[in-house]
C-alpha cells in the first residue's frame, strides 16, 4: 500500500523545500534566517495603504537557472504580497525607468521615492552547488533604512518557496498578520482520465492532489486507480486523511505525504466510513459512518481507537467540521426534512439548528478570530457559497448563481475561502476573500472538487 504515495514523496525528497506546508520553521530544509537589523514599520500617506515595489531579485551568479530564479522570486513575491491586499503594490511594468541595483547597497532611493514607493524589497540570489543563497531587505524608502532583513539557503529546485517564505515573514513582522503563501490546498481530480479497475461499470478514477495556495505546483498524491475523495489536512500540514474505495467499501486512510506511507486506522470490516476531518490539535478525527445502521457522526483517536458516537437520529448526519476550540462540531443533517446545518458539543449534547433554508451542505468552521461557518446553499438550480455569523446568525452570500458553487474551505488566517464551481463548464477550484471580493481560478484541467486548505 505504501507505493500509493511514493511518487510524491520521491519528488519532494528531490526538492527538499517542498517538504514544508506552512510550517517552514520546523523543517531541516528551512531557509536559514537572521533577524532584521532595524525595527521599522513602513506606513503610507495618511489614510492610504503603504505602497510597495518588488523588482526582480539580483542574480549574483550568471548561470541561466539563477537568472531565471531571480526573476521568479521577484514576481511571485509581488503576487504573494498582493494577495492579502494590505499593501498598494506598484505594478512591476512601471519599474523600467529606474536603474537596477547591483547589490543590496547603492539602491537609488530617490528614484523609487519619485515612483511613490514607501517600501522597497531588494534581494539577491547566488548559486552554491545544488542550493541557492538568497538575501533580502525591505527598505523604508523615505528613511532609507532596512525594516526587514533575512538570509536563506535551500535547494535550488523550487525558487517559489523563497518568495512564499519572505512574503509570510513580511506580513508577520510588518502587520502581525499570518500569511498563507506557504500553505497548500488538497483536492480531488479526475484529470488523468483513468478508469476504475475491477468493476463492471466504467467509472472515472478520482485521485487526491495538492497545490500551492495560488494553484501552482499541482501534483498527485494517490495513485491507486480507485475513488479517493474528501481530503483533509492534519494541523501540522504533513498528513492527509481522506475516504478511499481502494478495498471496496469506503474507508478512511491517512497518507503521510512526505514520508510515503499510509495508515488505515479503522480497518473497515464492511461498514462504510466517510468524510474524515482532523481536530484542531490533531489528536482526533471526526467522521461519518453507518456502523450502527444509520449515517451518524463519530469521533475517534488518530490511531482509530476510542470511537465515540456523537449523533443519534434516523436521519442522515454528515460532513462534520470542528470549531477552533475543538469543543463543538458542525454538520449537515436532513432530520428536519431537508439538509440543514447543525451544531453539537463534542459530548453529543446541546444540539441546535443553525440554518433553515431550502438545502444547506458542507459546513466549514472558520479559524479564529472569526466566528463563522461557511457552507453551500441551494439558491436556484445550483448552489452558492454563504457565510453564517454564529453570534448574530446573520448570513452573507459570496457567490451569486454563476455556476453551482460548493465545498467551501477556509484559509488558515480565515481571510479567504477556497471552493469548487461549475462556472467555467467543468468543475474547478477558486479562491475568494471572505468579503466576496477577488475571485481567482486555481485549476483548469479535468474536474476538481472538495478543496481543503492546510493550516
Amino acid at each position: 500500500m505504501r507505493r500509493n504515495v511514493l511518487v510524491l514523496a520521491t519528488s519532494l525528497a528531490a526538492a527538499a523545500v517542498l517538504v514544508i506546508t506552512g510550517h517552514a520553521a520546523q523543517s531541516t530544509a528551512t531557509p536559514q534566517q537572521q533577524p532584521p537589523a532595524v525595527s521599522l514599520t513602513i506606513t503610507g500617506e495618511p489614510g492610504a495603504l503603504p505602497r510597495y515595489a518588488v523588482p526582480d531579485f539580483i542574480a549574483l551568479s550568471s548561470d541561466a537557472e539563477t537568472v531565471e530564479a531571480a526573476k521568479t522570486i521577484g514576481q511571485v513575491l509581488w503576487d504573494d504580497l498582493n494577495f492579502e491586499r494590505e499593501f498598494d503594490m506598484i505594478p512591476r511594468d512601471t519599474y523600467a525607468s529606474i536603474p537596477a541595483a547591483r547589490s543590496l547597497t547603492g539602491v537609488p532611493f530617490d528614484r523609487w521615492r519619485e515612483l511613490g514607493a514607501d517600501g522597497l524589497i531588494v534581494g539577491t540570489v547566488e548559486r552554491q552547488g545544488d542550493s541557492f543563497r538568497v538575501e533580502v531587505r525591505l527598505f523604508g524608502v523615505k528613511a532609507k533604512q532596512s525594516a526587514f532583513g533575512r538570509e536563506y539557503a535551500a535547494p535550488a529546485s523550487n525558487p517559489r518557496f523563497f518568495a512564499h517564505t519572505i512574503a509570510d515573514e513580511i506580513f508577520q513582522t510588518q502587520l502581525a498578520l499570518r500569511g498563507v503563501a506557504r500553505t497548500k490546498i488538497a483536492f480531488v481530480s479526475d484529470r488523468d482520465g483513468e478508469r476504475l479497475t475491477g468493476t463492471v461499470e466504467t467509472r472515472t478514477v478520482k485521485e487526491i492532489y495538492i497545490c500551492d495556495y495560488d494553484g501552482a505546483n499541482q501534483r498527485r498524491v494517490t495513485v491507486n486507480r480507485s475513488l479517493n475523495i474528501n481530503p483533509t489536512w492534519s494541523p501540522d500540514g504533513r498528513s492527509l486523511a481522506y475516504t478511499s474505495y481502494r478495498r471496496g467499501a469506503p474507508d478512511i486512510f491517512i497518507s503521510m505525504i512526505y514520508q510515503g506511507t499510509i495508515e488505515n486506522p479503522l480497518h473497515s470490516k464492511g461498514e462504510e466510513n466517510f468524510l474524515p476531518v482532523w481536530s484542531p490539535d490533531g489528536t482526533k478525527i471526526a467522521f461519518q459512518s453507518n456502523r450502527d445502521g444509520n449515517a451518524e457522526i463519530y469521533v475517534m483517536n488518530r490511531d482509530g481507537s476510542g470511537i465515540r458516537r456523537i449523533t443519534t437520529h434516523p436521519a442522515s448526519d454528515a460532513t462534520p467540521t470542528w470549531s477552533p476550540s475543538g469543543k463543538q462540531l458542525a454538520f449537515t443533517s436532513d432530520r428536519s426534512g431537508s439538509p440543514q446545518i447543525y451544531v453539537v458539543d463534542t459530548d453529543g449534547l446541546n444540539l441546535r439548528p443553525m440554518t433553515s433554508e431550502s438545502y444547506c451542505d458542507r459546513p466549514t468552521w472558520s479559524p479564529a478570530p472569526y466566528n463563522e461557518i461557511a457552507y453551500s446553499a441551494r439558491t436556484g438550480p445550483g448552489f452558492d457559497i454563504k457565510v453564517l455569523d454564529i453570534a448574530t446568525r446573520e448570513r452573507r452570500q459570496l457567490t451569486f448563481g454563476e455556476g453551482s458553487n460548493e465545498s467551501p474551505a477556509y484559509a488558515a488566517n480565515g481571510r479567504h475561502i477556497a471552493f469548487s464551481s461549475m462556472r467555467a463548464g467543468k468543475r474547478h477550484l477558486y479562491t475568494i476573500e471572505r468579503t466576496g471580493k477577488d475571485l481567482r481560478q486555481l485549476t483548469k484541467t479535468g474536474n476538481n472538487q472538495t478543496p481543503d486548505w492546510s493550516k
